[in-house]
């Protein structure tokens, strides 16, 4: 049974098929991700009171990275599909691979907040926009800014200022909403994705100067 179909109606569906089959929010999370947006999910760890559940006592990202022993989920996964794919890792978190269908430009949550309001005012492009339990922003922009990042500061003259800005490419993971990330609370969506900005997420170059622009003005 596949649920590719797009808009409000598709989540819908997922979500009343989810009920009547007794799905798990994780489940279904998943095969909204991988069936409504495209965008394969990579099953994480997590964590309490500091420790990593992959068990490694010096693990460098608690809560924050992929279990290594788990299947990735493909991209198009139906309901069927996604939940018995989170069944073989119960309490796993939901990790959206980076540099794929997006790249991710990462600031922190007061500048991220304040840039995405002069956006919507200026009537930008957006994509979808997280909120991170640490206090951090994640636009999610089209795949290749982070290659690209260097050369487009330097062309807006940003190059040499100290901003607080990140951009996350191949080989990265975000968590994704509903998800825990490192114990610190779940990851929400400040601009949930939707069925064009899923597939098609503006490019960087088009959100850089207003995020390089509140990032400077609201270093301390």
């Amino acid at each position: 049974m596949g649920f590719t179909i797009g808009g409000t109606r598709g989540i819908s569906q997922i979500r009343s098929a989810s009920r009547r089959r007794g799905r798990t929010t994780e489940a279904t999370a998943v095969a909204e991700y991988t069936g409504l947006w495209g965008w394969p999910v990579v099953p994480g760890a997590r964590a309490a009171a500091g420790r990593c559940s992959c068990g490694d006592e010096g693990c460098t990202a608690p809560g924050a990275h992929p279990l290594d022993f788990a299947l990735e989920v493909p991209a198009g996964a139906t309901l069927d599909e996604a939940s018995k794919a989170w069944a073989e890792v119960p309490g796993a978190s939901l990790l959206l691979p980076v540099g794929r269908s997006f790249d991710v430009l990462d600031v922190a949550a007061f500048a991220g907040r304040r840039a995405l309001v002069r956006m919507e005012r200026m009537g930008l492009p957006i994509g979808p926009v997280s909120l991170t339990p640490d206090r951090r922003c994640q636009f999610f922009v089209a795949p290749g800014a982070a290659a690209e990042l260097p050369q487009l500061l330097y062309r807006m003259g940003w190059d040499d200022a100290d901003l607080d800005l990140h951009c996350l490419g191949p080989g990265d993971h975000v968590t994704a909403p509903p998800s825990d990330r490192a114990g610190l609370g779940p990851v929400q969506w400040l601009r949930a994705p939707s069925l064009d900005t899923a597939a098609a997420p503006p490019q960087a170059r088009l959100l850089l100067g207003t995020l390089a622009y509140v990032c400077h003005r609201s270093h301390p």
